[in-house]
């Protein structure tokens, strides 16, 4: 069985996705980013940092250098081997890359930055995300002096799908107290599939094949934002307190989250700093000095009865200084107010996205 790198425990990555997750939204609006994805941008990044630049690097990711070379080829190769999850990295520069960066990080893809660089790295995305995130967040603009791409895909169907014919409309109230229907699907799950952590309700619906990947759907108490709810989509089993009754009814809305966020900001408050102006020291990446200049993640995920296809670009751009038989008992567990999704690897340990529903999904059918 795949395990993580020693040189990244799971809990760092976790970590990063619970410090985001407190940034993001507070429970006031839609939002889906990928944890995984942002933190394996930095990480690549982090791989040319020294000194205090790599030292505020390291507080935030957990590693830092070299390790963080072996941490990030590590990451990636683990997601490859999760069913239906496709990820890549890949780094375009106009300045020159040293080649111990290269050579620390052999599964990325190196390129330049020349002309006719927006429609290469455009068509890079569609590849690497299945055509479902269309082009780059952010747009080259010729100020940019290397771009790091981060982009994951999953495609997945359902291990037991939901009957198409028990969805219809049910009532869900959003985060601003309106309620209207929207197309819910129903299943009955059984009682392993279910259980609470810190008064968050968490139903798992495993996708179909070999070590595939995770789906969790969390829901939390009335008025609970996502920074309370999201988080225990990764609680380990010493938290979880298991179900009482023997099976439960699901109840969840058909629905797509897609998000652009630009994470500069939360990056500065979760303590970046030298690392996003000039002066930074990415002196293990180039001799050019460079500075993070911007950090956009773009996601989508989409939920219906066949299964869930999910894909994230996060793009890092630098500047010069850059079915069973019916039980006794079951319990009805309906998603009829804003809740979150959590797409884990096949061992349940690093957040791929997370994802939070405040307002009434509007979602339509899936070809999955």
């Amino acid at each position: 069985m795949t395990r993580t790198p020693p040189a990244l425990p799971a809990d760092t990555v976790r970590t990063l996705a619970a410090r985001w997750l407190a940034r993001l939204g507070h429970g006031d609006g839609d939002f889906v980013v990928s944890p995984v994805g942002l933190w394996l941008a930095l990480g690549a990044v982090a791989v040319g940092a020294r000194g205090r630049t790599g030292e505020e690097l390291r507080g935030l990711l957990g590693v830092g250098g070299e390790a963080a070379a072996g941490a990030v080829t590590g990451v990636g190769r683990r997601l490859g081997e999760t069913g239906g999850v496709g990820a890549a990295t890949g780094v375009w520069a106009r300045v020159p890359v040293r080649e111990e960066f290269r050579r620390g990080l052999p599964d990325v893809r190196f390129g330049e930055l020349g002309g006719g660089a927006q429609g290469v790295l455009d068509a890079w995305v569609r590849e690497a995300t299945g055509g479902r995130i269309d082009g780059l967040p952010l747009g080259l603009d010729g100020s940019e002096e290397l771009v790091l791409l981060n982009a994951l895909a999953l495609k997945a169907s359902w291990a037991v799908a939901f009957p198409r014919h028990l969805t219809r409309d049910e009532p869900f109230t959003d985060g601003g107290g309106r309620t209207r229907p929207v197309p819910t699907m129903r299943r009955r799950v059984p009682a392993a599939s279910v259980w609470s952590a810190g008064g968050v309700t968490v139903v798992e619906l495993p996708c179909a094949g070999e070590r595939a990947a995770l789906v969790r759907c969390v829901l939390g108490a009335e008025g609970a934002g996502p920074e309370d709810v999201l988080p225990a989509a990764w609680a380990g089993p010493g938290a979880r307190k298991r179900l009482a009754a023997d099976a439960a009814d699901l109840l969840l809305p058909r629905f797509t989250l897609r998000t652009e966020t630009e994470v500069n900001e939360h990056l500065a408050a979760l303590g970046l700093d030298l690392a996003l102006r000039p002066g930074a020291d990415f002196s293990g990446l180039s001799p050019a000095g460079l500075f993070i200049d911007k950090v956009v993640q773009e996601v989508v995920v989409e939920v219906a009865e066949e299964g869930v296809e999910a894909a994230a670009a996060t793009q890092a751009r630098m500047a010069r200084s850059a079915a069973a038989p019916r039980p006794e008992a079951v319990e009805r567990i309906a998603f009829d107010r804003p809740f979150g999704v959590v797409v884990l690897d096949s061992e349940g340990e690093l957040p791929l996205f997370a994802g939070w529903r405040w307002s009434a999904p509007d979602a339509q059918p899936l070809g999955v």
